[in-house]
């Protein structure tokens, strides 16, 4: 039988997923051609050249110790190379021993979260989100605490934030380029965030930690540039992923970097280097870990998913929708043209579009497209939309 717990949870479980599923029953009668799915954010984008040679380099390198075990928080010449980068954008003085390399973006925040969170701490989360933090709080005996973005234009409430937090808050989760949405944070509003966090901590003689995770920050569009959590937040943790950026969603790979200046931060990084190895990850991939050392600079193709992004959201607009033009992901994230998203969500079922409810991001109303699909599969989806707002208005 299973637990209690997981029982109640798949009752919760992702609406990405669902709707995904019926995408598997429409295609085996119609064919995947003629079913428009915009569920996953899986990229359709290959990964960049170096990646790729890279992989080919290492496969055929017979350099002994290749497949053996490194350091729980992953070799050093590359916590090294990823430190190198992060100097390099942020300005903050990183070092190796402030990486720790991991099993992709939810493999770290499952570790920050181990090693910070007492039974019943409180973590803060920005809505709408990424539904699998709710998940991943409750893993290790947190307490999600949501709170709603500005309904204007998707930026953190700082006001609602500061009120939200009290003597249990343990910390905040960031998503910037933010899935579902697209938004940017800004830097006025990252600022604006640091300080009432500061005057919290002041407050209740505690520390906040800023969870930011990144999985998208090379992918932004129109010259915007991304706020550097680093250098805005002293108690920050940068999680990130290479999923997105270098589109290696299945390789699992990814890094927490901790800002030096965090209080406690020694303890912390032993903390999480305990945790990457208890948790049963034990150490990234090795094979990952050097294929992406030398590729830090690199991005999957950012204009074709701006060329994407464009067309989608222009048609959308001549429709009716009501829609933010995102600066970075790949999701659009509409309001849906009846109150009910999931309504309106079966409605799209019926002209083979998967689109995914608002309601498991938080945020009932609106709809997630994701557009890392083939450039054909948006293109053959116009029609589609045309069909679907034409039947919902009758």
């Amino acid at each position: 039988m299973l637990s209690d717990k997981i029982t109640e949870n798949l009752g919760r479980s992702s609406w990405i997923r669902a709707m995904f599923e019926e995408g598997d029953k429409l295609r085996a009668v119609h064919g995947a051609d003629n079913v428009f799915d915009f569920t996953l954010g899986n990229p359709d984008t290959e990964p960049p050249n170096s990646v790729k040679e890279a992989f080919i380099k290492l496969a055929h390198d017979d350099t002994p110790g290749r497949h053996r075990y490194m350091n729980n928080a992953g070799y050093v010449d590359v916590r090294e190379a990823v430190a190198q980068q992060l100097r390099k954008e942020s300005g903050v003085n990183l070092s190796a021993k402030h990486v720790v390399m991991t099993c992709g973006a939810a493999g770290g925040l499952n570790v920050v979260l181990k090693t910070i969170l007492n039974p019943e701490d409180e973590v803060i989360v920005l809505a709408p989100y990424f539904v699998e933090y709710l998940f991943y709080i409750d893993n290790h005996g947190g307490k999600p605490v949501i709170v709603n973005t500005s309904a204007e234009d998707f930026q953190p409430d700082v006001e609602a934030v500061a009120a939200a937090v009290t003597p249990k808050t343990k910390a905040v989760i960031i998503n910037s380029p933010n899935n579902p949405t697209g938004v940017m944070y800004s830097e006025q509003a990252l600022q604006s965030l640091s300080a009432a966090l500061k005057a919290k901590e002041k407050e209740f003689e505690s520390n906040i930690y800023v969870l930011s995770d990144e999985p998208y920050n090379k992918i932004v569009y129109d010259g915007a540039v991304l706020p550097q959590v680093l250098k805005i937040f002293q108690n920050a943790f940068v999680i990130n992923s290479f999923s997105k950026s270098l589109s290696l969603p299945g390789e699992r790979i990814g890094y927490i970097a901790a800002n030096p200046a965090m209080d406690f931060c020694e303890q912390l990084l032993e903390g999480l280097v305990f945790c990457n190895r208890t948790l049963g990850f034990v150490n990234a991939p090795a094979f990952a870990q050097k294929a992406i050392a030398g590729s830090l600079d690199e991005a999957a193709d950012v204009e074709q998913y701006k060329e994407k992004r464009d067309i989608l959201y222009n048609h959308l607009i001549k429709l009716g929708f009501s829609c933010i033009k995102p600066e970075g992901a790949f999701y659009l994230f509409p309001q849906a043209l009846i109150p009910d998203d999931v309504e309106f969500a079966k409605l799209a079922l019926k002209h083979k579009l998967l689109l995914v409810p608002g309601k498991g991001f938080g945020c009932p109303g609106y709809i997630r497209i994701s557009y890392c699909v083939s450039m054909k599969t948006v293109k053959n989806s116009l029609p589609a939309f045309e069909a679907l707002v034409k039947e919902v208005r009758g």
